[in-house]
Protein backbone atom coordinates (compact mmCIF):
# COMPACT_ATOMS: atom_id res chain seq x y z
CA UNK A 1 0.00 0.00 0.00
CA UNK A 2 1.67 3.21 -1.20
CA UNK A 3 0.13 6.12 0.69
CA UNK A 4 -0.94 6.65 4.29
CA UNK A 5 -3.90 8.96 3.76
CA UNK A 6 -7.64 8.32 3.77
CA UNK A 7 -7.59 6.19 0.59
CA UNK A 8 -4.69 4.08 1.82
CA UNK A 9 -6.25 3.53 5.23
CA UNK A 10 -9.61 2.59 3.73
CA UNK A 11 -7.91 0.14 1.39
CA UNK A 12 -6.06 -1.59 4.22
CA UNK A 13 -9.23 -1.73 6.30
CA UNK A 14 -11.12 -3.26 3.37
CA UNK A 15 -8.45 -5.91 2.87
CA UNK A 16 -8.86 -7.12 6.43
CA UNK A 17 -12.64 -6.70 6.44
CA UNK A 18 -12.92 -8.96 3.40
CA UNK A 19 -10.75 -11.63 4.98
CA UNK A 20 -7.31 -11.12 3.45
CA UNK A 21 -4.93 -12.93 5.86
CA UNK A 22 -1.60 -12.20 4.17
CA UNK A 23 1.10 -9.65 4.93
CA UNK A 24 0.47 -5.97 4.18
CA UNK A 25 3.11 -3.23 3.98
CA UNK A 26 2.05 0.40 4.12
CA UNK A 27 4.41 3.18 2.97
CA UNK A 28 3.80 6.78 4.04
CA UNK A 29 5.69 10.01 3.41
CA UNK A 30 4.90 12.45 6.23
CA UNK A 31 5.86 10.37 9.25
CA UNK A 32 2.34 10.75 10.66
CA UNK A 33 -0.55 8.32 11.07
CA UNK A 34 -3.45 8.81 8.62
CA UNK A 35 -5.39 12.05 9.11
CA UNK A 36 -8.12 13.95 7.26
CA UNK A 37 -6.95 16.83 5.06
CA UNK A 38 -10.09 18.99 4.56
CA UNK A 39 -9.96 20.45 8.10
CA UNK A 40 -6.47 21.83 7.44
CA UNK A 41 -8.01 24.81 5.65
CA UNK A 42 -11.63 24.77 6.82
CA UNK A 43 -10.68 24.55 10.50
CA UNK A 44 -7.20 26.05 10.35
CA UNK A 45 -7.50 27.96 13.63
CA UNK A 46 -10.14 25.97 15.48
CA UNK A 47 -8.45 22.56 15.13
CA UNK A 48 -4.84 22.76 16.25
CA UNK A 49 -4.15 19.03 15.89
CA UNK A 50 -4.83 16.88 12.82
CA UNK A 51 -8.12 15.02 12.67
CA UNK A 52 -6.69 11.55 13.20
CA UNK A 53 -8.59 8.95 11.20
CA UNK A 54 -8.01 6.35 13.91
CA UNK A 55 -10.40 8.40 16.04
CA UNK A 56 -12.71 9.68 13.32
CA UNK A 57 -13.24 6.33 11.57
CA UNK A 58 -12.31 4.04 14.48
CA UNK A 59 -9.69 2.33 12.29
CA UNK A 60 -6.18 1.84 13.71
CA UNK A 61 -3.78 1.32 10.82
CA UNK A 62 -1.11 -0.10 13.13
CA UNK A 63 -3.30 -3.07 13.98
CA UNK A 64 -4.05 -3.83 10.32
CA UNK A 65 -0.63 -3.92 8.67
CA UNK A 66 2.42 -6.09 9.23
CA UNK A 67 5.01 -3.55 8.13
CA UNK A 68 4.19 0.12 8.81
CA UNK A 69 6.63 2.67 7.40
CA UNK A 70 5.12 6.13 7.78
CA UNK A 71 8.29 8.02 6.83
CA UNK A 72 9.68 5.85 4.01
CA UNK A 73 7.91 6.84 0.77
CA UNK A 74 8.05 4.89 -2.46
CA UNK A 75 10.52 6.22 -5.04
CA UNK A 76 10.48 3.50 -7.71
CA UNK A 77 8.08 0.85 -8.98
CA UNK A 78 8.90 -2.32 -10.90
CA UNK A 79 5.68 -3.95 -12.10
CA UNK A 80 6.12 -7.47 -13.41
CA UNK A 81 4.00 -10.36 -14.62
CA UNK A 82 4.70 -12.49 -11.53
CA UNK A 83 5.16 -9.82 -8.83
CA UNK A 84 5.60 -6.11 -8.24
CA UNK A 85 8.50 -4.48 -6.40
CA UNK A 86 8.54 -1.09 -4.70
CA UNK A 87 11.79 0.65 -3.78
CA UNK A 88 11.61 3.15 -0.93
CA UNK A 89 13.51 6.30 -0.05
CA UNK A 90 15.60 4.35 2.49
CA UNK A 91 16.77 2.00 -0.27
CA UNK A 92 14.79 -1.04 0.83
CA UNK A 93 12.82 -3.13 -1.65
CA UNK A 94 9.37 -4.54 -0.96
CA UNK A 95 8.09 -7.33 -3.21
CA UNK A 96 4.41 -8.24 -3.27
CA UNK A 97 1.69 -9.88 -5.31
CA UNK A 98 -0.07 -6.55 -5.89
CA UNK A 99 0.33 -2.86 -5.19
CA UNK A 100 -2.37 -0.31 -4.41
CA UNK A 101 -1.25 3.23 -5.27
CA UNK A 102 -2.88 5.74 -2.93
CA UNK A 103 -0.09 8.30 -2.77
CA UNK A 104 -2.36 11.34 -3.04
CA UNK A 105 -1.52 14.72 -4.50
CA UNK A 106 0.91 17.58 -4.09
CA UNK A 107 0.36 21.34 -4.34
CA UNK A 108 1.34 23.17 -7.50
CA UNK A 109 4.14 25.71 -6.98
CA UNK A 110 5.19 27.38 -10.26
CA UNK A 111 8.84 28.27 -10.95
CA UNK A 112 9.77 31.68 -9.59
CA UNK A 113 7.46 31.38 -6.59
CA UNK A 114 10.17 30.26 -4.17
CA UNK A 115 9.03 32.60 -1.38
CA UNK A 116 5.44 31.30 -1.36
CA UNK A 117 4.07 28.86 1.18
CA UNK A 118 1.57 26.08 0.49
CA UNK A 119 -1.14 24.41 2.56
CA UNK A 120 -1.26 20.66 2.00
CA UNK A 121 0.07 18.87 5.07
CA UNK A 122 -0.39 19.08 8.82
CA UNK A 123 3.05 20.70 9.02
CA UNK A 124 2.00 23.36 6.49
CA UNK A 125 -1.11 24.11 8.55
CA UNK A 126 0.90 24.37 11.76
CA UNK A 127 3.34 26.80 10.16
CA UNK A 128 0.55 29.03 8.83
CA UNK A 129 -1.34 28.88 12.12
CA UNK A 130 1.76 30.10 13.96
CA UNK A 131 2.04 33.34 12.00
CA UNK A 132 -1.64 34.22 11.53
CA UNK A 133 -2.38 37.24 13.71
CA UNK A 134 -4.23 40.55 13.52
CA UNK A 135 -2.54 42.90 11.08
CA UNK A 136 -0.64 40.19 9.21
CA UNK A 137 -0.41 41.03 5.51
CA UNK A 138 -1.43 37.83 3.74
CA UNK A 139 -1.60 37.47 -0.03
CA UNK A 140 -3.27 34.33 -1.33
CA UNK A 141 -2.65 33.44 -4.95
CA UNK A 142 -5.69 31.55 -6.20
CA UNK A 143 -9.41 31.97 -5.47
CA UNK A 144 -10.18 28.25 -5.61
CA UNK A 145 -11.45 26.02 -2.81
CA UNK A 146 -8.39 26.28 -0.55
CA UNK A 147 -7.72 29.95 -1.26
CA UNK A 148 -11.28 30.99 -0.43
CA UNK A 149 -11.40 28.88 2.73
CA UNK A 150 -8.15 30.27 4.10
CA UNK A 151 -9.08 33.83 3.11
CA UNK A 152 -12.22 33.68 5.23
CA UNK A 153 -10.45 32.13 8.22
CA UNK A 154 -7.54 34.59 8.07
CA UNK A 155 -9.74 37.67 7.65
CA UNK A 156 -11.82 36.51 10.60
CA UNK A 157 -8.61 36.43 12.65
CA UNK A 158 -7.86 40.05 11.78
CA UNK A 159 -5.33 39.55 9.01
CA UNK A 160 -5.18 41.91 6.04
CA UNK A 161 -5.99 39.51 3.23
CA UNK A 162 -5.64 40.00 -0.52
CA UNK A 163 -6.58 37.22 -2.94
CA UNK A 164 -5.14 37.34 -6.46
CA UNK A 165 -6.87 35.23 -9.13
CA UNK A 166 -5.73 34.89 -12.73
CA UNK A 167 -9.25 34.11 -13.96
CA UNK A 168 -12.03 36.67 -14.15
CA UNK A 169 -13.97 35.24 -11.21
CA UNK A 170 -13.40 33.05 -8.14
CA UNK A 171 -13.66 29.30 -8.73
CA UNK A 172 -13.98 29.87 -12.46
CA UNK A 173 -12.09 26.71 -13.38
CA UNK A 174 -14.23 24.60 -11.05
CA UNK A 175 -17.66 26.24 -11.40
CA UNK A 176 -17.52 28.47 -14.49
CA UNK A 177 -17.51 32.25 -14.77
CA UNK A 178 -21.28 32.69 -14.49
CA UNK A 179 -21.47 31.01 -11.07
CA UNK A 180 -18.08 32.37 -10.04
CA UNK A 181 -19.32 35.92 -10.55
CA UNK A 182 -21.95 35.33 -7.87
CA UNK A 183 -19.23 34.51 -5.36
CA UNK A 184 -17.11 37.63 -5.84
CA UNK A 185 -19.23 39.77 -3.49
CA UNK A 186 -18.49 37.37 -0.63
CA UNK A 187 -14.89 38.60 -0.50
CA UNK A 188 -15.77 42.23 0.08
CA UNK A 189 -18.36 41.26 2.68
CA UNK A 190 -15.69 39.28 4.55
CA UNK A 191 -13.20 42.14 4.42
CA UNK A 192 -10.99 40.49 1.80
CA UNK A 193 -9.53 42.35 -1.17
CA UNK A 194 -10.08 40.39 -4.39
CA UNK A 195 -7.95 41.02 -7.47
CA UNK A 196 -9.08 39.11 -10.55
CA UNK A 197 -8.04 38.79 -14.18
CA UNK A 198 -4.31 39.08 -13.64
CA UNK A 199 -1.76 36.26 -13.31
CA UNK A 200 1.14 36.29 -10.85
CA UNK A 201 4.60 36.28 -12.40
CA UNK A 202 6.88 35.72 -9.40
CA UNK A 203 6.82 35.50 -5.62
CA UNK A 204 10.22 36.52 -4.26
CA UNK A 205 11.70 37.69 -0.98
CA UNK A 206 12.47 41.42 -1.11
CA UNK A 207 15.59 43.12 0.32
CA UNK A 208 13.63 44.47 3.30
CA UNK A 209 12.21 41.10 4.32
CA UNK A 210 8.82 41.53 2.65
CA UNK A 211 7.55 38.91 0.25
CA UNK A 212 6.93 40.59 -3.09
CA UNK A 213 4.21 39.36 -5.44
CA UNK A 214 4.81 40.57 -8.99
CA UNK A 215 1.69 40.66 -11.17
CA UNK A 216 1.69 40.28 -14.93
CA UNK A 217 0.34 43.82 -15.38
CA UNK A 218 3.37 45.34 -13.62
CA UNK A 219 1.88 45.83 -10.18
CA UNK A 220 3.67 44.56 -7.08
CA UNK A 221 2.11 43.56 -3.77
CA UNK A 222 4.10 43.41 -0.54
CA UNK A 223 3.15 40.83 2.08
CA UNK A 224 4.37 39.18 5.26
CA UNK A 225 3.18 35.79 4.03
CA UNK A 226 2.14 34.57 0.58
CA UNK A 227 0.12 31.38 0.19
CA UNK A 228 0.11 29.66 -3.19
CA UNK A 229 -3.28 27.99 -3.67
CA UNK A 230 -3.36 27.37 -7.41
CA UNK A 231 -4.26 23.70 -7.36
CA UNK A 232 -2.83 20.26 -6.79
CA UNK A 233 -1.83 17.35 -8.99
CA UNK A 234 -1.15 13.66 -8.38
CA UNK A 235 2.21 13.08 -6.66
CA UNK A 236 3.23 10.76 -9.48
CA UNK A 237 6.57 12.12 -10.74
CA UNK A 238 8.33 9.05 -9.33
CA UNK A 239 6.29 6.88 -11.74
CA UNK A 240 7.14 8.70 -14.97
CA UNK A 241 8.65 6.32 -17.48
CA UNK A 242 7.34 3.33 -15.52
CA UNK A 243 3.56 3.59 -15.62
CA UNK A 244 1.45 5.31 -18.28
CA UNK A 245 0.16 8.59 -16.83
CA UNK A 246 -2.61 10.74 -18.21
CA UNK A 247 -2.26 14.45 -18.98
CA UNK A 248 -2.73 15.51 -15.35
CA UNK A 249 -0.32 12.90 -14.04
CA UNK A 250 -3.05 10.53 -12.92
CA UNK A 251 -3.45 6.82 -13.50
CA UNK A 252 -6.39 5.80 -15.68
CA UNK A 253 -8.20 2.97 -13.93
CA UNK A 254 -11.46 1.17 -14.59
CA UNK A 255 -14.51 1.31 -12.31
CA UNK A 256 -12.88 -1.16 -9.96
CA UNK A 257 -9.58 0.74 -9.73
CA UNK A 258 -7.38 -1.53 -11.86
CA UNK A 259 -4.78 0.16 -14.06
CA UNK A 260 -5.97 0.33 -17.67
CA UNK A 261 -2.61 1.04 -19.30
CA UNK A 262 -3.82 4.29 -20.91
CA UNK A 263 -1.55 7.33 -21.14
CA UNK A 264 -1.34 10.78 -22.66
CA UNK A 265 0.45 11.02 -26.03
CA UNK A 266 3.44 12.67 -24.33
CA UNK A 267 3.96 9.88 -21.79
CA UNK A 268 7.06 7.81 -22.44
CA UNK A 269 5.97 4.65 -20.60
CA UNK A 270 4.91 1.83 -22.87
CA UNK A 271 2.02 -0.52 -22.34
CA UNK A 272 2.44 -3.15 -19.65
CA UNK A 273 1.66 -6.80 -20.17
CA UNK A 274 -1.87 -7.68 -19.10
CA UNK A 275 -0.49 -9.82 -16.26
CA UNK A 276 1.39 -6.80 -14.89
CA UNK A 277 -1.67 -4.56 -15.21
CA UNK A 278 -3.60 -6.98 -13.03
CA UNK A 279 -1.15 -6.33 -10.19
CA UNK A 280 -1.42 -2.51 -10.16
CA UNK A 281 -4.38 -0.70 -8.62
CA UNK A 282 -4.99 2.95 -7.74
CA UNK A 283 -7.43 4.82 -5.52
CA UNK A 284 -8.00 8.38 -4.35
CA UNK A 285 -6.15 11.37 -5.79
CA UNK A 286 -3.80 9.11 -7.76
CA UNK A 287 -6.59 7.66 -9.89
CA UNK A 288 -8.59 8.92 -12.84
CA UNK A 289 -11.49 6.52 -12.44
CA UNK A 290 -14.14 5.52 -14.94
CA UNK A 291 -17.69 6.46 -13.93
CA UNK A 292 -20.77 5.27 -15.86
CA UNK A 293 -22.34 8.75 -15.87
CA UNK A 294 -19.43 11.20 -15.74
CA UNK A 295 -16.81 9.29 -17.70
CA UNK A 296 -13.17 9.53 -16.54
CA UNK A 297 -13.28 11.38 -13.20
CA UNK A 298 -9.98 12.85 -11.93
CA UNK A 299 -9.06 12.14 -8.33
CA UNK A 300 -9.22 14.77 -5.63
CA UNK A 301 -12.73 14.10 -4.35
CA UNK A 302 -12.96 13.21 -0.67
CA UNK A 303 -15.82 10.82 -1.36
CA UNK A 304 -13.64 8.81 -3.76
CA UNK A 305 -10.94 8.29 -1.14
CA UNK A 306 -13.58 7.23 1.37
CA UNK A 307 -15.71 4.91 -0.76
CA UNK A 308 -13.76 3.60 -3.76
CA UNK A 309 -11.27 1.41 -1.85
CA UNK A 310 -13.88 -1.16 -0.81
CA UNK A 311 -14.83 -1.98 -4.42
CA UNK A 312 -11.17 -1.98 -5.45
CA UNK A 313 -10.26 -4.46 -2.74
CA UNK A 314 -13.19 -6.74 -3.61
CA UNK A 315 -11.94 -6.83 -7.20
CA UNK A 316 -8.29 -7.25 -6.21
CA UNK A 317 -9.10 -10.24 -3.97
CA UNK A 318 -11.33 -11.85 -6.61
CA UNK A 319 -14.43 -11.54 -4.45
CA UNK A 320 -16.14 -9.63 -7.25
CA UNK A 321 -14.55 -10.53 -10.58
CA UNK A 322 -17.14 -8.44 -12.44
CA UNK A 323 -16.72 -5.29 -10.37
CA UNK A 324 -15.89 -3.15 -13.42
CA UNK A 325 -18.89 -4.27 -15.49
CA UNK A 326 -21.80 -1.88 -16.18
CA UNK A 327 -24.86 -2.31 -14.01
CA UNK A 328 -27.00 -3.74 -16.81
CA UNK A 329 -24.42 -6.46 -17.40
CA UNK A 330 -24.24 -7.27 -13.71
CA UNK A 331 -28.01 -7.45 -13.60
CA UNK A 332 -28.13 -9.98 -16.43
CA UNK A 333 -25.54 -12.05 -14.59
CA UNK A 334 -27.62 -11.96 -11.40
CA UNK A 335 -25.05 -9.83 -9.54
CA UNK A 336 -25.86 -7.16 -6.98
CA UNK A 337 -25.55 -3.53 -8.16
CA UNK A 338 -22.27 -1.81 -7.35
CA UNK A 339 -22.83 1.22 -5.09
CA UNK A 340 -22.08 4.42 -7.00
CA UNK A 341 -21.28 7.90 -5.81
CA UNK A 342 -21.09 11.15 -7.70
CA UNK A 343 -17.91 13.23 -7.26
CA UNK A 344 -18.45 15.41 -4.19
CA UNK A 345 -16.80 18.58 -2.89
CA UNK A 346 -17.77 20.39 0.31
CA UNK A 347 -16.44 23.82 1.22
CA UNK A 348 -16.91 26.36 4.01
CA UNK A 349 -15.75 29.71 2.75
CA UNK A 350 -16.28 33.38 3.57
CA UNK A 351 -19.34 32.66 5.69
CA UNK A 352 -21.01 30.29 3.24
CA UNK A 353 -21.38 26.52 2.79
CA UNK A 354 -21.01 24.93 -0.64
CA UNK A 355 -21.71 21.37 -1.71
CA UNK A 356 -20.97 20.27 -5.28
CA UNK A 357 -22.13 16.98 -6.75
CA UNK A 358 -21.08 15.85 -10.21
CA UNK A 359 -18.63 17.29 -12.72
CA UNK A 360 -19.45 20.74 -14.17
CA UNK A 361 -18.32 21.43 -17.71
CA UNK A 362 -17.65 24.81 -19.33
CA UNK A 363 -20.10 23.73 -22.04
CA UNK A 364 -22.99 23.18 -19.64
CA UNK A 365 -25.99 25.46 -19.48
CA UNK A 366 -26.41 26.84 -15.96
CA UNK A 367 -29.84 27.34 -14.42
CA UNK A 368 -30.20 29.08 -11.05
CA UNK A 369 -32.63 28.12 -8.34
CA UNK A 370 -33.01 30.89 -5.74
CA UNK A 371 -34.46 30.29 -2.31
CA UNK A 372 -35.92 32.38 0.49
CA UNK A 373 -33.62 34.04 3.06
CA UNK A 374 -32.62 31.62 5.82
CA UNK A 375 -32.43 31.99 9.57
CA UNK A 376 -28.68 32.68 9.52
CA UNK A 377 -29.13 35.71 7.29
CA UNK A 378 -27.98 33.87 4.17
CA UNK A 379 -30.09 33.18 1.11
CA UNK A 380 -29.84 29.60 -0.14
CA UNK A 381 -29.50 29.01 -3.86
CA UNK A 382 -28.44 26.30 -6.26
CA UNK A 383 -26.83 26.11 -9.67
CA UNK A 384 -27.93 23.28 -11.94
CA UNK A 385 -25.43 22.39 -14.64
CA UNK A 386 -27.45 21.08 -17.58
CA UNK A 387 -26.07 18.96 -20.37
CA UNK A 388 -25.97 20.83 -23.67
CA UNK A 389 -27.77 18.66 -26.21
CA UNK A 390 -27.96 20.77 -29.35
CA UNK A 391 -28.36 17.71 -31.56
CA UNK A 392 -31.47 16.46 -29.79
CA UNK A 393 -35.10 17.44 -30.04
CA UNK A 394 -36.47 19.39 -27.14
CA UNK A 395 -38.15 17.03 -24.69
CA UNK A 396 -41.06 18.02 -22.50
CA UNK A 397 -43.26 16.52 -19.82
CA UNK A 398 -47.01 16.00 -20.43
CA UNK A 399 -47.48 19.43 -18.80
CA UNK A 400 -45.19 20.99 -21.41
CA UNK A 401 -42.29 21.51 -18.99
CA UNK A 402 -38.75 21.17 -20.31
CA UNK A 403 -36.88 17.96 -19.46
CA UNK A 404 -33.20 18.56 -18.74
CA UNK A 405 -30.25 16.28 -18.00
CA UNK A 406 -28.20 17.35 -14.99
CA UNK A 407 -24.42 17.04 -15.03
CA UNK A 408 -23.77 18.71 -11.67
CA UNK A 409 -25.53 20.48 -8.82
CA UNK A 410 -24.00 23.19 -6.65
CA UNK A 411 -25.85 23.85 -3.40
CA UNK A 412 -25.10 27.09 -1.57
CA UNK A 413 -26.19 27.52 2.05
CA UNK A 414 -28.71 24.71 1.54
CA UNK A 415 -27.87 22.06 4.17
CA UNK A 416 -31.34 20.53 4.08
CA UNK A 417 -30.98 19.71 0.39
CA UNK A 418 -27.60 17.97 0.60
CA UNK A 419 -28.73 14.45 1.52
CA UNK A 420 -31.53 14.40 -1.07
CA UNK A 421 -29.33 15.72 -3.89
CA UNK A 422 -26.56 13.29 -2.99
CA UNK A 423 -29.05 10.43 -3.39
CA UNK A 424 -30.28 11.82 -6.72
CA UNK A 425 -26.75 12.09 -8.12
CA UNK A 426 -25.51 8.72 -6.83
CA UNK A 427 -27.00 6.69 -9.66
CA UNK A 428 -25.84 4.76 -12.70
CA UNK A 429 -27.81 6.87 -15.19
CA UNK A 430 -27.87 10.64 -15.77
CA UNK A 431 -30.31 12.58 -13.61
CA UNK A 432 -33.24 13.96 -15.60
CA UNK A 433 -35.48 16.63 -14.14
CA UNK A 434 -38.58 18.65 -14.83
CA UNK A 435 -36.75 21.96 -15.12
CA UNK A 436 -39.77 24.13 -14.37
CA UNK A 437 -40.30 22.32 -11.09
CA UNK A 438 -36.59 22.30 -10.27
CA UNK A 439 -36.38 26.08 -10.53
CA UNK A 440 -39.41 26.59 -8.30
CA UNK A 441 -38.05 27.13 -4.76
CA UNK A 442 -41.31 25.86 -3.27
CA UNK A 443 -40.70 22.43 -4.85
CA UNK A 444 -38.08 20.11 -3.36
CA UNK A 445 -35.39 19.20 -5.85
CA UNK A 446 -36.03 15.51 -5.35
CA UNK A 447 -39.64 16.05 -6.40
CA UNK A 448 -38.45 17.49 -9.73
CA UNK A 449 -36.56 14.31 -10.64
CA UNK A 450 -38.09 12.12 -13.36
Amino acid sequence: MVGAGLAGLQSVAALRRHGYPGPVTLLGAEGLPPYDRPPLSKELLTRTEPLWLAEDLAVDVGSLVDDLRLADPAVRLEPGREEVTVETASGSRVTAGAVVLAYGSEPVLPPGWEAASVLHTAADAAALRTVLAPGLRLVIVGAGWIGAEVAGVAAGAGAEVTVVEAASTPLERQLGSFVGSRLAAWYDAAGVTLVTGVPVSTVQRGPGGDVLVSLADGRELAADVVLAAVGARPASDWLRGTLPLDARGGLRVNRAGRLMGMASPRESAGRLHIDALRRVWAVGDAATREHPVFGPVPGGHWSAALQDPDLTVRALLGIDVRAAEPQHVRSRLGLEPVPLHAPYVFSKQLGHDLALFGVPSPFDEVALRDGAPGARGTTPWAALYLESALDRHRRTTPEGHRIATVRAVLLVDSPREVAAVRKLMNRDAPLEIDLDKALDPTVRLKDAAL
